[in-house]
């Protein structure tokens, strides 16, 4: 009985390392933020970022590491679409405690890029704040003296994982 207990397992043993092993690529996951893009829904992550305070602050506040790249900085402008970030206004899941980013080109348009200038956003007026969707509403406001926007250099590799009519 010991001998036919011992070949059995030795058996499985050859038969678990012979089974075929699952190929495709590994899944990896990633906690994806909630933001606006042309008036929609849209999720995205964050990856890199060209300024140490930037990155620790996304790591800390996504509990992912975004790993801090200085050379992004040095992407030429042409190169780069605009992330829009809240510093007052409406409560929301933005870095700052505000309304969620708002992102110009969408993949699927001319300008799209992961690669993202950070542009500060500051209601003049906080208690006359609204949620912004799109980066027309963004300019408009800019437009209409109700925001200032400052751009500290800042640049951050922000896929999208989920927009209009795709996802990853």
């Amino acid at each position: 009985m010991k001998k036919l207990t011992v070949l059995f397992i030795v058996a499985l043993v050859l038969l678990t390392a012979c089974a075929p092993q699952q190929s495709g690529p590994a899944k990896a996951e990633l906690p994806a933020g909630k933001a606006y893009a042309q008036g929609k829904e849209i999720f995205f992550v964050h990856t890199e970022a060209s300024d140490a305070g930037v990155a620790e602050k996304l790591t800390n506040m996504m509990k992912s590491p975004v790993i801090l790249v200085p050379s992004l900085a040095n992407v030429p402008d042409e190169s780069l679409a605009n992330v829009y970030v809240f510093t007052n206004g409406v409560t929301g899941s933005g870095p700052f405690g505000f309304q969620p980013d708002v992102f110009d080109n969408p993949p699927g348009t001319d300008g799209y890029t992961p690669l993202r200038r950070l542009n500060v956003v500051t209601w003049v007026a906080a208690d006359q704040a609204r949620e912004l969707k799109s980066a027309d509403e963004v300019m408009a406001a800019l437009a209409a003296d109700q925001v200032t926007i400052e751009q500290p250099g800042v640049v951050i590799n922000m896929p999208f994982v989920v927009w209009d009519g795709g996802k990853r």
